[in-house]
């Protein structure tokens, strides 16, 4: 039992340290790689070499008399199973979606293509045979990049897409684009190139299945976001299992950033081979095998012009892209460079016209899908990119450029000319708070006493608007989604006053489960270790979408926030009939029930809870017990934003990038824990600032991965950032009963615009270049500067 009489501060808001944090820190956590089932085998992929070939045949005798080989699987084995084709996940008209095999059965389509699988006693053994495995290859013409491949002539990934063009997509209006084009007193074009990004969560994706003959029920613990979405997908539309017969746990998740939203082939080899062999089957990924296996991020080829009047206001924008795809279309990746891309376009500002076409291409690389910020980043640095250029065009100063077209307060709700309605925004406290913050002033000054010298200062501002909580559920239904956007939410209070949350949102390192506490102590006003957090297992949670989009406090924190509310409207009733009075003279404050103006006729948390089970005194009619279950379906986004500042020094004799300094005002509405906030921001910016610096998915116009590990894909470490500088304004959002907007994506997808925006300012101050594509690395960016002194006619360093 416990005193709830003396708490009065709200949790809400609090900067508590996340109490997951001690399991995880001294290594007390439990992965899904932990976890040993008795009788179990391990499993190891036989993967392809090449970026196409036919599979002429596969030799299982060459290791199956091997010691410990259990079986080896292949893609008729796959076939005779009657296992379906992995589905996408969301449809666009017309959309090409060419058969996605857990197995390769005849032709494999990019390195990395599962061509068969292993089986043995140990991983040692498995990966041993798997290496040993005779596979007779032959390879086939291929291509790595979206334009090369809609060339005339180009090799066809799949004779079903035929130009290897997946869909075709445009959203806005591009008459009234061209009109504005027309009548502009200037316009301004860019070509980008937002390259391609690989994914590396701390822990690998890893799978272990079990299936129990005698109730024909399957168990599958897995590196999941969203376990009730694979569970939805396993069981309808890949492997025909009755839904409530397979569970899905994802026991502690090391990060996914995206890479473990989607439904890959692992998942589905190890049901199969558990049900086939009868025993417990494990794998898990060897980091070389997440380079060419788990679903990559970005590659877009893009084309924008901005146009605007002889005031500097913004008439229109045109964006075309070409979205590389990979080889196969996964479950969000139509939706990535459309509606998660397309309609951000529109940034913060007065856009009276936007027109914005996206073609879909097939190449032979790894699927590219969802990647922290999800098509987020790659509009925000379009579009920011363009506003720097445009800019420096007119002679404005950026930050200025942008204010003078920012979306005003009074303008919420803003209907944009891309369909979304932004809900609610401030954005020049933002940008002034992030010039004040940075001394903006002082920086330029810098900037003008170092031009000329060997080290040059550059000053990138960006001010970006995200759009998270995808909602409502029919509306995203209409756009083509296969899945519902609704979260669910099942309070269960105790005899003893205790209470288990359970949340269909899953944390993948989010603090789910210090900040769903949070919100409810607050609601039931009793201590917060009274209350623990329950997810990720199908087994044990009403149905969830998962954790993805920056959604869980906006959607499924609302589904919580709802449920306990009707906690504590039952808990009002009994406490109103135990004090004999009527409910409305009964108020909840300070932790207990009081009658109003009778401060010592009142009930704990712990009287109700007790009664509620106990069942003796309740009102007529009531039902016994105290749980709640809610299923909440939000009307509309919610739209987070902010200002970033990057402030790089380049060195001109070597070509070095500094990350100098960093910060950032971002507006997620009310902050649930500023602790935790400020830990997704930095991680974030992290990942934005290694793709504006460093990292890299480089292949070679066949479709050989050339980053396949840490010796060639460059990960920013702690040693090459600079401590940020990060505050906060409050805008809630009007859209959710708690005004929280996500926050968990902001840093990455301002960062990596930031960071390229002060690379080129420094670039354009120093050398006149107006654009250059991502990443800067040394050996680039000093290139640059030498061919631009050499063309001002200025003197080789050499």
């Amino acid at each position: 039992m416990t005193d709830t009489e003396s708490r009065t501060d709200k949790y809400f808001g609090q900067a508590l340290k996340r109490k997951e944090d001690p399991r995880f820190i001294t290594g007390a956590g439990n992965y899904t790689d932990d976890i040993v089932l008795p009788g179990m085998l391990h499993a190891a992929m036989v993967r392809s070499p090449y970026p196409h070939a036919k599979i002429n045949g596969i030799n299982k005798e060459s290791v199956t008399d091997m010691p410990g080989v259990v079986a080896v699987l292949t893609g008729q084995d796959v076939k005779d199973a009657g296992i379906g084709s992995i589905p996408v996940g969301w449809l666009l008209p017309e959309l090409k979606t060419p058969a996605h095999p857990a197995i390769a059965l005849d032709e494999a389509n990019h390195v990395g293509d599962i061509v068969a699988v292993v089986v043995a006693e140990s991983r040692a053994l498995a990966e041993d045979a798997a290496s040993m495995l005779e596979v007779d290859y032959e390879p086939l013409p291929s291509v790595a990049f979206a334009g090369a491949a809609l060339a005339e002539g180009a090799p066809t990934v799949h004779d079903d897409v035929p130009g290897n063009v997946a869909f075709n997509w445009e959203i806005g209006d591009e008459m009234a684009v061209k009109e504005a084009f027309n009548v502009a007193h200037k316009t301004v074009k860019l070509k980008l190139r937002n390259h391609r990004l690989i994914p590396n969560a701390i822990e690998p994706r890893a799978s272990l299945a079990q299936f129990t003959p005698a109730s024909g029920e399957y168990l599958l613990y897995t590196t999941s976001q969203n376990p009730h979405i694979h569970r939805l997908i396993l069981a309808a539309f890949v492997m025909n299992i009755p839904e409530h017969k397979l569970r899905v746990i994802s026991p502690d998740v090391g990060g996914g950033f995206g890479s473990k939203i989607f439904q890959y082939q692992e998942e589905v080899i190890m049901l199969l081979a558990a049900r086939m062999l009868g025993r417990p089957v494990k794998w898990t990924a060897r980091r070389s095998e997440a380079f060419v296996s788990d679903m990559q991020g970005r590659d877009h080829e893009t084309e924008t012009e901005m146009a605007v009047d002889e005031n500097g206001k913004m008439l229109a924008l045109r964006v075309n892209t070409l979205a590389n795809l990979g080889a196969y279309q996964t479950l969000f990746a139509p939706a990535v460079p459309t509606y998660l891309y397309g309609t951000l376009c529109n940034g913060v500002y007065k856009l009276p016209a936007i027109h914005v076409k996206v073609q879909g291409v097939m190449t032979n690389t790894v699927p590219v899908d969802a990647y922290r910020g999800a098509g987020r980043p790659e509009a925000t640095y379009a579009v920011e990119r363009t506003v720097d250029a445009t800019a420096h065009a007119l002679g404005e100063d950026p930050a200025e450029f942008r204010r003078k077209n920012f979306i005003q307060p009074e303008d919420f709700p803003y209907q944009t000319p891309v369909a979304l309605v932004y809900d609610s925004g401030n954005y020049e406290p933002a940008l002034d708070m992030a010039l004040n913050m940075m001394k903006y002033p002082e920086l330029r000054a810098e900037q003008q006493r170092m031009k000329g010298s060997n080290k040059i200062l550059g000053v990138g501002v960006i001010s970006y608007v995200e759009a998270c909580g995808l909602a409502p559920s029919a509306l995203v239904g209409q756009l083509g989604a296969q899945a519902g956007q609704w979260e669910s939410s099942l309070v269960r209070v105790y005899p003893t006053g205790k209470v288990e949350l359970f949340t269909g949102s899953h944390s993948h390192g989010q603090g789910h489960e210090t900040a769903f506490p949070q919100i409810a102590a607050d609601e039931l006003q009793i201590p917060i270790e009274d209350i623990d957090l329950v997810h990720g297992d199908t087994g044990r949670m009403p149905y969830g979408w998962g954790t993805y989009g920056s959604r869980s406090a906006a959607v499924g924190g609302s589904a919580l926030k709802v449920a306990l509310q009707k906690i504590t409207a039952k808990a009002k009733k009994i406490a109103a009939h135990l004090l004999e009075a009527s409910e409305e003279d009964v108020e909840h404050a300070d932790g207990v029930f009081r009658i109003k103006g009778a401060p010592d006729q009142s009930k704990t948390f712990f009287d109700v809870a007790l009664m509620a089970h106990l069942a003796h005194s309740l009102p007529d009619g009531m039902e016994p017990g105290l749980e709640a279950t809610a299923f909440y379906d939000p009307k509309n986004f919610v739209y987070p934003f902010g200002t970033h500042m990057a402030v790089v020094e380049i060195d001109t004799d070597t070509g070095k990038v500094d990350l100098r300094n960093y910060g950032c005002v971002d507006d997620c509405g009310p902050l649930i824990n500023p602790l935790i906030v400020e830990g997704q921001v930095h991680g974030g910016i992290a990942q934005g600032a290694g793709q504006a610096l460093w990292e890299e998915g480089a292949y070679d116009e066949d479709g050989n991965l050339l980053a396949a590990s840490y010796m060639e894909y460059t990960m920013p470490r702690a040693d090459d950032l600079p401590m940020y500088q990060i505050d906060h304004t409050v805008t809630p959002s009007p859209h959710n009963p708690l005004g929280v907007k996500g926050i968990g994506e902001s840093g990455t997808i301002a960062s990596s615009a930031a960071v390229a925006n002060a690379v080129m300012d420094a670039l354009w101050h120093e050398c006149g270049i107006e654009h250059m594509d991502m990443p800067y690395t040394a050996e680039k960016v000093w290139k640059a500067i030498r061919a631009s002194r050499a063309g001002m006619g200025q003197a080789a360093d050499d």
